[in-house]
């Protein structure tokens, strides 16, 4: 027997974006992924994506957010959990990464968030990784520019 195919919602409430934020969160490369297990029993996978004004102007933000959707179109219905909001933030140099390197950044995210929710240890650099990721963005006071 064949299992039905996952469903897929798009994340468009705010307070659903707050929720993920809360979750556990994974950066790899030019993608930050956050995944949420619902309470609820629907097995939809709903996934929302956004970009801060960090990474350019609106045109570049929607690029990044395009290329976002689309990787997650590919890799997704692989990897994704029945009963799991997503959500993928674009990072600085989402919309100029080789496409190849881009989808292999969300399926490693995909698979390591999995792995934690399963319980499995993530190594510390990777746990890491997504604090430091943030951090990373916003400029160092100490350097003079």
């Amino acid at each position: 027997m064949h299992e039905a195919p996952l469903r897929f919602e798009r994340l468009r409430k705010r307070p659903d974006f707050l929720l993920a934020a809360k979750a556990p969160a994974l950066s790899r490369g030019a993608v930050f992924i956050q995944m949420r297990k619902r309470a609820d029993e629907d097995p939809v996978v709903r996934v929302g994506f956004t970009a801060t004004k960090k990474i350019g102007g609106a045109v570049e933000r929607n690029r990044a957010k395009r290329r976002l959707r689309e990787a997650a179109r590919l890799v997704l219905p692989l990897h994704a959990r029945p009963s799991h909001d997503y959500v993928f933030i674009a990072r600085g140099g989402t919309g100029s990464r080789e496409w190849g390197r881009l989808l292999d950044d969300v399926k490693s995210a995909l698979i390591s968030l999995a792995a934690e929710h399963d319980g499995a240890r993530v190594s510390r650099s990777s746990a890491g990784a997504s604090s430091k990721a943030v951090s990373s963005q916003q400029p160092d006071p100490t350097v003079s520019g």
